[in-house]
């Protein structure tokens, strides 16, 4: 918060701060914690194997759909009430899937993504209205709790499925949701009460779209999903054909993800004290070339790649994610530029694992797919240099009709006298 002292605003920052850390931990674990449970949901709904790739995809493809609507739900009701909105949708979600219907359960998978979308852009603009002199520290601890809550989600899911099956391994994660909305709530009634007029959301069909700047940060959050959900889908497999245990190559998944948990925190802060963060997207792009070059031409060394993988794709998500407020003159300008990137980002990360999947099965290996991956740093390397450059996005605005200006009337005739 600003930097008042009254008691009033020190309760009130405090408020806001845990309201901003029960949302960051529900925005992973509802995605997350449904993988290792694939096996049991399969046969109790008799999905066939493409239903079963559908319910996997549904979740990345809500996150770019619903991504569009938060900024409009915001500009209509307030930023804390579709907050307040979206974790209950989270939590409807998490309790529809655990009800017995197949049509329960992609209902619920899409409500939650809906909610967990809504989440994700609306959050750097709290950060930047509610905490604008620590935007570096607070995304980062964002960046950080959403990874951990992710790895925790997937890592307790068998456990769970062990001790009171698949029901309670979804299930239990309806509790920190409630929770979250329950502190939202009186978040949502003060900013509808405050005298201060709401923030506004910059439509999305207006000037964000006529901001190049605005693009290149969409499509370096895009680029830089792309890889992490690829590498999240198919390291396992890719492992598993180079030689490794299947055992060993799940564990290297979860290896990448817990490097990327402190990165999440540090990348974040470092890059809020900088002036130009060119050289963090060039040393993200360098680390990932390096792994990716690794996984092709060795893959037998994996843990190497799997750890600098870990590396590259834990810092360039929160880096992208930290674009979305250093770019941002201003909250309203914030929640629109995270709607656009999100939306495409979400949509083109939905677009590569089905992409790299296909691929493989035309081409019977897993080289061309890792190339493919490695020519993609060089647009994300690009469109990244241009999002990080110093300065804000600029929307540019319609151009105003030319009016042409009134005849002025002919002056009188001098009259005699």
């Amino acid at each position: 918060m600003n930097s008042s002292t009254t008691p009033g605003s020190r309760a009130a920052a405090v408020w806001s701060l845990v309201g901003l850390v029960l949302l960051t931990i529900n925005l992973r674990a509802a995605i997350t914690g449904i993988s290792p449970v694939l096996g049991d949901l399969r046969d109790a709904f008799g999905l066939s194997g493409a239903e079963t790739g559908v319910l996997t995809t549904l979740p990345v493809l809500c996150l770019g759909v619903f991504a569009a609507v938060a900024p409009v739900v915001a500009r209509r009701f307030g930023t804390e009430t579709a907050i307040a909105g979206s974790l209950v949708m989270i939590t409807a979600g998490i309790v529809l899937r655990v009800v017995q219907s197949p049509v329960s359960l992609y209902v619920g998978t899409v409500l939650a993504g809906a909610g967990i979308a809504m989440g994700n852009v609306l959050m750097p603009a709290v950060i930047k209205r509610a905490f604008p002199s620590r935007l570096g520290s607070l995304t980062g601890l964002a960046m950080m709790l959403m990874a951990a809550s992710g790895a925790v989600a997937a890592g307790l899911a068998v456990p769970l499925e062990a001790a009171g099956g698949w029901r309670l391994a979804l299930a239990v994660w309806a509790v920190p949701s409630l929770v979250a909305a329950l502190v939202w709530g009186p978040l949502a009634l003060r900013g509808r009460r405050a005298p201060t007029p709401p923030v506004t959301v910059p439509r999305a069909g207006g000037s964000l779209l006529r901001s190049p700047t605005a693009w290149a940060v969409a499509a370096f959050m895009g680029l830089a999903s792309l890889m992490f959900y690829v590498l999240l889908s198919w390291l396992p497999e890719i492992m598993r054909d180079a030689g490794h245990p299947a055992a060993t190559a799940g564990m290297m998944v979860s290896t990448m993800m817990i490097v990327g948990i402190p990165l999440g925190f540090l990348v974040p802060v470092f890059a809020a004290r900088l002036c130009d963060q060119r050289p963090l997207v060039v040393a993200v792009a360098a680390t990932m070339v390096v792994g990716l070059v690794g996984l092709l031409l060795a893959p037998s060394a994996g843990w190497t790649w799997v750890v600098i993988l870990g590396i590259g794709t834990g810092s360039a998500f929160p880096l992208a994610f930290t674009l979305l407020s250093l770019r941002s003159p201003n909250p309203s300008t914030a929640a629109g530029l995270s709607g656009m990137a999100q939306t495409g980002g979400y949509l083109l990360a939905a677009a590569g694992p089905l992409a790299v999947g296909v691929l493989h099965d035309a081409t019977g290996g897993w080289n061309v797919p890792v190339a493919l991956l490695l020519a993609l740093v060089v647009p994300e390397v690009v469109v990244g240099l241009l999002a990080a450059r110093p300065g804000f996005v600029h929307p540019a605005r319609p151009a105003a009709p030319l009016v042409e200006p009134k005849a002025l009337p002919a002056p009188e005739p001098a009259r005699s006298r």
